[in-house]
């Protein structure tokens, strides 16, 4: 696939399919955008709702504490996950992603920049601007990639879905609402009692 050299890329054209790694780290832009095969995609507004920010920020920590001591990072956007195909070299890489929370249990695909492969476990908390992308364009991603399990939180309905990897296809969980407490297959262990969660976030 032909891209733009990244010297080049000053104004990126939301409409071309052709972006990389390398045209990706020379944008600088007020927006938080994302590359999926190579099209960019604005991830939903600058400043997410406050219950985005507090529901990412309950859950973050939760893990954290979860995983203290443990091989198994978490981080927070914005932080980079790359998902190379033919090779990892920056210019053929066209599919990166910053989710709201992910999960890596294997070290070796940690660097400076981010992640390089598929983390273990992502979780997107749903706003208004992102849903369709989300259950679309990262579902199929994360899917194609190898994501173990992914966790799809609607902030404002205070529900939530996972999908577990099983033989190369997601299978989705019944939607979890208050009341229900909720179990990682891939951390295993952790927990969330839903009711006891989206009480700590009002």
């Amino acid at each position: 696939m032909d891209t733009k050299k990244p010297d080049t890329v000053e104004e990126p054209d939301f409409d071309y399919q052709g972006y990389s790694y390398a045209d990706y780290l020379t944008w600088q832009m007020d927006e938080v955008v994302e590359l999926i095969k190579g099209k960019i995609f604005k991830k939903a507004a600058a400043s997410p709702k406050r219950i985005h920010q507090k529901v990412s920020g309950e859950l973050f920590l939760r893990l954290g504490n979860f995983l203290k001591g443990k091989k198994c990072q978490v981080y927070s956007a914005p932080f980079d996950v790359r998902f190379p195909t033919s090779s990892q070299e920056d210019k053929k890489i066209y599919d990166v992603v910053q989710p709201d929370i992910c999960v890596i249990c294997d070290p070796g695909k940690l660097d400076e920049r981010g992640c390089i492969g598929a983390p273990d476990l992502i979780v997107e908390i749903l706003s208004p601007g992102n849903s369709k992308t989300e259950l679309k364009h990262k579902f199929e991603l994360y899917e194609s990639n190898g994501v173990r399990e992914y966790w799809i939180i609607h902030a404002e309905t205070r529900d939530l879905l996972i999908y577990s990897l099983i033989k190369g296809k997601y299978e989705p969980s019944r939607l979890f609402t208050s009341g229900d407490v909720v179990e990682s297959n891939v951390i295993k262990g952790f927990e969330l009692d839903l009711e006891a969660f989206f009480e700590d976030i009002d």
